[in-house]
């Protein structure tokens, strides 16, 4: 069985935000991925992956979307991470996702937030316990775009 990559990308100053710019790159490049977080953070941010940009379009949709519209919609967000099959899972949660040694690649988003920063070390601790690959990707800070 492959080795699960785990990607920390740090100091983000919104972390949605931030997610919705990961997507539209992700999207561009026709890559499948699956968002897990709870239900208020998905609605939040399937609101903001609509508005974060006036010009751009993220394919996205939730799980209970027709298999059709899923088999075509390369941003499926989903409280459930085993719901869907997908190789990349972006976590928005606050703990490690269950099922996560079935994705190849693994996308936390860590804010400034105290709170934030001390659960990322406790999912970092977990997947390093877990055998993961881990890898950490501090962001510079520059202009929103």
């Amino acid at each position: 069985m492959p080795v699960t990559k785990v990607e920390f990308h740090t100091q983000a100053p919104d972390r949605l935000l931030y997610a919705c710019r990961l997507l539209r790159k992700a999207a561009a490049s026709g890559a499948q991925v699956l968002v897990t977080a709870d239900e208020t953070t998905l609605r939040q941010f399937d609101q903001l992956l609509w508005t974060f940009s006036g010009i751009d379009f993220v394919p996205h949709c939730f799980q209970d979307a027709p298999m059709q519209v899923l088999a075509n919609t390369p941003i499926v967000l989903s409280q459930n991470p085993q719901a869907l099959a997908r190789p990349i899972l972006l976590n928005l949660g606050s703990d490690v996702p269950t099922g996560f040694k079935q994705f190849t690649r693994i996308i936390e988003i860590v804010s400034e937030d105290v709170d934030d920063k001390r659960q990322a070390r406790s999912r970092w601790k977990h997947y390093a316990s877990s055998a993961c690959e881990l890898s950490n990707h501090v962001l510079q800070a520059t202009a929103p775009q």
